[in-house]
């Protein structure tokens, strides 16, 4: 779907009464989106999220408005943009789990809907999964709780894999999880482990360059920093030739191996039937945070051969997805 497109695709649905009422009092209700990235890499994110508000019912510009924000990969920029919404009066915020400790900070009353977070519960966005209290809840990648299986699965394409580079937001709480939860895994499979840490995008290029020869992969820990910068990563990993392991699909672009995860536009999609209850007067503390019941394996052939890697063929039936 083309970007503008996505942003018209709004229009002619019938109005819920909330919205109605609200429209007659010259005051709709307000979603404030903040994404946590650019507007060109959440494209795919952004039009299914539009696309299912519309099959709820909620037009923008008609029945809801939407405020966009881009925080463009710079963490330190979630809580100015929370403060503009609250100043705004949104009625509800949509994002992703590495800004919600932010806006939590700067607002208790909006409610927050995070499309995506790595570990919404150890983190402490929630109370627990069934009764999130406070006011965010949303959907889980658990991405830490399969980062050992996203080891094993890198094990069988890469048999002799024995030395593993991982790159990761170390301001990110999500990321530092999931990195130890890597290193934890490739300590039973005696995998050998050198962890480049990046802090902003600049740390990207002199930690490619610090990597010390015999890493044979990446794995690539998900994150708004990471997010924003994947085709940066994979091009500076396919001149290391390295192959790039990633938590999704939409990060293969630019020289990604592989992925293992949950579909992420699918999330954002189930995060307007979020927004949909709030806005009808549910309660964030009364929706169970959801976790994804199905995981995509996708491979990038391109990728493969470029890198003139020998994958075995059984491992490639089994890919959800072959890209070529």
């Amino acid at each position: 779907m083309k970007r503008r497109e996505f942003m018209t695709l709004l229009g002619g649905a019938a109005a819920w009464p909330l919205a109605a009422r609200a429209q007659q009092m010259g005051n709709l209700p307000t979603i404030g989106f903040l994404g946590a990235s650019t507007p060109s890499a959440w494209v795919q994110w952004t039009a299914a999220f539009l696309q299912r508000l519309r099959q709820l019912g909620w037009t923008e510009g008609r029945t809801v408005s939407i405020e966009y924000r881009w925080a463009e990969g710079h963490s330190e920029r979630y809580a100015d943009i929370t403060a503009e919404f609250v100043r705004l009066n949104v009625d509800v915020i949509v994002t992703v789990g590495s800004a919600v400790p932010a806006a939590k900070q700067v607002t208790s009353t909006i409610p927050i809907v995070f499309a995506i977070a790595v570990d919404p519960l150890g983190s402490g966005m929630v109370a627990s999964l069934a009764r999130p209290g406070g006011n965010a809840t949303g959907i889980s990648v658990q991405s830490t709780e399969l980062a050992g299986k996203r080891l094993e699965i890198l094990r069988e394409a890469l048999p002799d894999l024995n030395r593993l580079a991982i790159i990761g937001d170390v301001n990110y709480s999500g990321s530092v999880l999931e990195i130890s939860q890597v290193q934890a895994a490739a300590r039973k499979f005696g995998i050998d482990i050198a962890v480049l840490e990046i802090r902003r995008a600049a740390d990207i290029a002199p930690a490619f360059q610090a990597l010390k020869s015999g890493a044979q992969a990446l794995y690539v820990c998900p994150g708004a920093l990471v997010n924003a910068n994947y085709a940066r990563i994979n091009t500076f990993a396919m001149g290391a030739r390295l192959p790039a392991f990633h938590a999704n699909r939409d990060f293969l672009g630019g020289g990604g191996f592989m992925s293992y995860g949950s579909n992420y536009a699918d999330q954002f999609r189930h995060a307007a039937d979020f927004v949909d209850k709030i806005l009808k007067g549910t309660k964030p503390a009364d929706l169970p945070v959801e976790q994804p019941t199905k995981f995509e394996l996708v491979i990038n052939l391109t990728t493969v051969k470029a890198l003139g890697l020998a994958i075995p063929e059984t491992f490639l039936l089994r890919a959800d997805e072959v890209i070529e």
